[in-house]
């Protein structure tokens, strides 16, 4: 006898879309959250969505379609193990961002300012403010109002397994005890392993040693779980890293910064490479090339413009985590380099903007040359959540290699093969991890539904 139809592990952004989507599908829920509060990984994001073709864009009158979405991701990823499963994220983009707008009352804006990194029009949603925890807090209001339970402070322990198929769940916890929850299916939407060192080491060593700012929930424990039942894995060593976390304040320094003509230098007032290998994809040359804190500089133009457009990042401003600096040399006393190194690097930058390429291979420059009073940002590069782990078909459910699938078992988000490519930090699109919580959060959660009331 189940106690439930579906169980979803995670309160996070795809654990939330999964528990709804299996609502709409007519089961009945529950979704089981170690932590103390929902969100994850999701509610330290800024929320941002892809949707390719959606009535937004229409109405904006940008051109974009499933295919030009697909093309761009796997541009970014180069091959890799997911490419079918990306294809399929990029068809269901914009039907996923419309659910959750109209059947779930969940606010998504289109991003139209700036494009983000892999894409090659804007096509982000995101909430008003930019901040991931609006979008966690409208996904836990409309569960509350479809009357699915969230689950608080229930660590699942292990996997009910019976006859080779997935039957429910074992919670055991400090504050609970122990309890079995039986169901027809479960959805594992527990994240990635980015919070578990070991892990790290053992499958994305390129950022081993980065400080982790995502979920303390992040321990890979449901990747595992899946691999004990033969599953197989797609692009394990993937990952989310950001070049420029703010020190010691914590919060990201808006990447927009650089996109709009920012620069990244080293403790010597020396540029460390070519910054539009994205957030993500820079975070490991960071990581390498010099010791905490680097420095991101840009001008007030470019501070004025990202403040005026991104709540966090004026956060970041009233901390008092952003400085100005009248002239190159002011910038270098603050930063500790030689005066004449920061001169240099800042006319070099300004000759290359003239002639449309750098030394790096960097080419878009935004606003710059970048012109005084300047202003900087101490950072230091961190790891956010991995984008690798069990290998999925498109109902999300676990697969073996011999193309079965894990019965009663179905996987989403971190705990599921990421768009990211074969491995490291450089294939991530902007809002990829998002796309793939929510994406295949719709696609599991309608499946499995699906056939615990078919």
């Amino acid at each position: 006898m189940n106690d439930v139809d579906v169980i979803v592990v995670g309160a996070g952004g795809g654990g939330l879309a999964a528990a709804l989507a299996a609502h709409d599908a007519g089961a009945s829920v529950a979704v089981l959250e170690k932590l103390d509060r929902p969100g994850g990984n999701t509610g330290l994001s800024t929320g941002s969505i892809p949707g390719a073709g959606t009535r937004w864009q229409k109405d904006a009158g940008i051109d974009d379609d499933p295919g030009r979405f697909a093309d761009d991701l796997l541009r970014q990823s180069g091959p890799h193990e997911a490419e079918e499963l990306t294809r399929l994220l990029a068809r269901v983009s914009a039907p996923v961002v419309e659910w959750l707008v109209d059947r779930h009352g969940v606010e998504l804006l289109l991003i139209t300012d700036y494009k983000h990194v892999g894409h090659s029009v804007p096509r982000l949603h995101a909430p008003a403010a930019r901040k991931g925890q609006v979008l966690v807090d409208d996904l836990v209001r409309a569960c509350g109002d479809a009357g699915i339970e969230i689950v608080l402070n229930n660590p699942v322990a292990s996997l009910i397994v019976e006859d080779g198929a997935v039957r429910g769940v074992r919670v055991d916890g400090d504050r609970i005890g122990s309890y079995d929850l039986r169901a027809d299916a479960v959805v594992l939407a527990a994240n990635g392993y980015a919070a578990n060192p070991e892990l790290v080491r053992a499958w994305a060593p390129d950022i081993a040693g980065a400080t982790y700012f995502g979920g303390h929930g992040s321990t890979g424990e449901a990747i595992e779980w899946g691999i004990a039942l033969g599953a197989r894995t797609g692009n394990l060593g993937a990952y989310q890293g950001y070049a420029a976390v703010a020190y010691p304040h914590g919060s990201i320094v808006s990447w927009t910064t650089v996109e709009m003509g920012g620069v990244m230098l080293d403790h010597d007032g020396r540029r460390l490479g070519d910054e539009t290998l994205g957030y993500s994809g820079f975070a490991e040359t960071v990581l390498r090339g010099t010791e905490p804190p680097a420095y991101v500089v840009f001008d007030t133009r470019i501070r004025d413009y990202v403040a005026a457009h991104e709540e966090e990042f004026r956060d970041l401003l009233e901390a008092g985590g952003v400085r100005e600096f009248a002239t190159a040399d002011a910038l270098a006393e603050w930063i500790g380099a030689p005066a004449g190194n920061v001169r240099s690097t800042l006319d070099d930058y300004r000759s290359s903007v003239a002639a449309g390429r750098d030394a790096f291979g960097r080419s878009a420059f935004g606003m710059a040359p970048l012109t005084s009073p300047y202003v900087a940002c101490r950072s230091t590069p961190g790891l956010f959540h991995t984008q690798g782990g069990l290998a999925v078909d498109g109902d999300a459910r676990p697969t073996r290699e011999d193309g079965s699938v894990v019965p009663g078992l179905y996987a989403v988000g971190g705990v599921a093969a990421g768009i990211s490519g074969r491995s490291g930090g450089r294939g991530y699109s902007s809002g990829s991890g998002l796309l793939a919580a929510v994406g295949l959060g719709h696609l599991a959660g309608a499946a499995a539904g699906a056939a615990a009331t078919g």
